[in-house]
């Protein structure tokens, strides 16, 4: 289904519902308008200087490090992983840094909202979260800088024939993506290296590092659920969905499948192959994955070799969230 655009849509306006403009993004559209989109920003990412990304966050993270080995312990999500996505994100696409707690509260929002659904009194925020993200955006479009992800789509972005709205939406994507799914999969990569077996990090350290981290990403993966439209009626495994019905993919649970993933409630760090499903697949693919998996890298072998005694104080809680899985809190300390 994540490769069936014509059967099954992320563009929900397909069958005959309605999106507010703010929502429409690279992700919620289907070839060949996606494509376009997806175009112009695959260009803006390959440009950019990919080892020097890699020492751009290996720095902040020694930096933080550092100030943190002053504290007796410290809260992993909120004081190590959020700030690290941010600062580096920013960095990465070329922008000055949003204010942490502000940035805070508004992916908190969003990710909440990802279950109005159940829960409706969580929509409202998500527009006010939404509509902030929007202006700051705008600005950098405005004005863009003259390096960076950001700058580079806006040199682009004129002649692509992409709308700017879109533009905006999506590189409003960008950041949430970086930032937000960037820290939330780093706290629940410490978990599972830290609270469940604390000797998964050194060997980390040992392991094929992009093997590594495509296993981390299979078990650990925030995103837990994607939505598509039936287009027209479609047999799926024996079974008819009919145009117009919602379907709701569980990408956590196929990536816990035992017929794909011998031993899935184990990390293994050497797992091969490793067809998860933790960025998506297919055309609507996670346009950050390159980023994440070079963030969350470069911050575990950063964590690797200044900080092997770094272990869990006690068990983590987690976000009540159904389709973006977080922890909410998680004590460490680093010796």
């Amino acid at each position: 289904m994540l490769k069936d655009s014509a059967n099954f849509a992320a563009d929900w306006r397909r069958v005959g519902e309605t999106m507010p403009p703010r929502a429409i993004n690279m992700l919620t559209l289907d070839p060949p308008d996606h494509t376009v989109v997806r175009r112009l920003f695959m260009e803006a990412l390959r440009a950019q200087d990919h080892p020097a990304l890699e020492r751009m966050i290996a720095h902040h993270t020694t930096e933080l490090l550092e100030a943190l080995a002053r504290r007796p312990s410290f809260e992993f999500l909120t004081e190590f992983a959020e700030p690290l996505a941010l600062s580096t994100t920013s960095a990465y696409l070329g922008v000055p840094m949003p204010d942490p707690a502000w940035a805070s509260r508004a992916a908190r929002d969003i990710v909440a909202g990802m279950d109005a659904g159940l829960w409706p009194e969580r929509a409202r925020p998500v527009v006010a979260a939404q509509e902030e993200l929007a202006v700051l955006v705008e600005g950098w479009l405005a004005d863009p800088p003259p390096s960076g992800v950001v700058g580079a789509i806006a040199r682009r972005a004129a002649g692509s024939g992409v709308e700017p709205d879109i533009v905006a939406n999506t590189v409003r994507g960008l950041l949430f993506s970086g930032y937000s799914s960037g820290s939330k999969l780093l706290g629940l990569v410490a978990i599972a290296l830290l609270h469940q077996r604390a000797t998964e990090l050194g060997r980390f350290g040992a392991a094929d590092t992009a093997r590594a981290v495509d296993e981390l990403v299979r078990y650990a993966s925030p995103i837990q659920a994607v939505a598509r439209a039936c287009v027209r009626d479609t047999e799926v495994g024996g079974t008819t969905v009919r145009a117009g019905q919602a379907v709701t993919l569980l990408l956590g649970a196929a990536n816990r499948d035992p017929a794909r993933f011998p031993d899935p409630d184990t990390v293994r760090l050497d797992r091969h192959p490793n067809p998860h499903l933790g960025f998506g697949r297919g055309p609507k693919s996670c346009l950050g994955s390159p980023f994440t998996a070079i963030f969350t890298r470069v911050v575990l072998r950063v964590l690797a070799e200044r900080c092997p005694g770094i272990r869990a104080l006690g068990a983590p809680t987690y976000f009540p969230n159904l389709t973006a899985r977080s922890i909410e809190r998680f004590e460490v300390v680093l010796r």
